[in-house]
């Protein structure tokens, strides 16, 4: 008997369009989910060398007028933001003659909320695509992998013999649309869970520093 290749291409050059289909889709999306991996894994390296860089110079004894001269009023690095989001709207909590306007506190809380709020969701961005991918692609590739098994009990009918190398080729194309699957699936849910902990952990940072921020202005507006 001839030999039957059953190489990954071969597998996939002899599946029906509609398991290749499938296939393509599960590969697109591994690529994809690798993609946002690997940016995210960038992005948060710099939030963090950035926050830790701006820690030391918060916490270096210079005055926060001057700091904020320093980086002005939109500054690139995100703790930066965070913290001239809150020294603006201290400012602009000045009167003409140097008194507070009233509910001053509460003003510069909401304003480093909402820095920190658009901060956490530039770091979530492109997350859901991996959760979705992963509680997706093992279903798709079982979709996959159900329609080439029809098919290949449909030949196997056809050709009215259940020798194993008529039924290997057939079942193996099937499966292969699974394990595709499966290779999308488990890294998706792996870094999504891992990627997930480490930007709660830069914001859970964001969100201390703009309490120990708040500390010290709420100490000079007592003073």
């Amino acid at each position: 008997m001839e030999a039957v290749d059953f190489s990954m291409w071969a597998l996939f050059a002899r599946a029906t369009l509609t398991v290749k289909v499938v296939m393509i889709m599960l590969v697109m999306a591994s690529v994809w989910c690798w993609a946002v991996i690997v940016d995210k894994w960038l992005q948060y390296r710099r939030a963090r060398r950035e926050a830790a860089r701006f820690d030391r110079s918060f916490w270096s004894g210079e005055p926060l007028d001057g700091l904020y001269e320093e980086i002005g009023p939109e500054p690139k690095g995100q703790s930066q933001r965070i913290f001239a989001a809150g020294m603006l709207e201290w400012r602009r909590s000045h009167r003409n003659d140097g008194g507070l306007i009233a509910g001053a506190q509460a003003r510069i809380d909401r304003a480093m909320d909402v820095a920190i709020a658009r901060q956490a969701e530039k770091l979530q961005k492109g997350l859901p695509v991996l959760a979705t991918v992963g509680s997706t692609a093992p279903f798709v590739g079982l979709f996959g992998t159900v329609w080439g098994i029809m098919n290949a009990f449909i030949e196997i009918a056809e050709q009215q013999n259940t020798n194993l190398a008529v039924v290997a080729p057939g079942i193996a194309e099937a499966l292969l649309a699974t394990g595709l699957g499966l290779l999308a699936a488990i890294p998706a849910v792996i870094f999504y869970n891992k990627l997930t902990a480490d930007s709660d952990r830069i914001v859970n940072g964001y969100e201390a520093f703009a309490d120990e921020f708040s500390t010290i202005l709420s100490r000079q507006l007592d003073s």
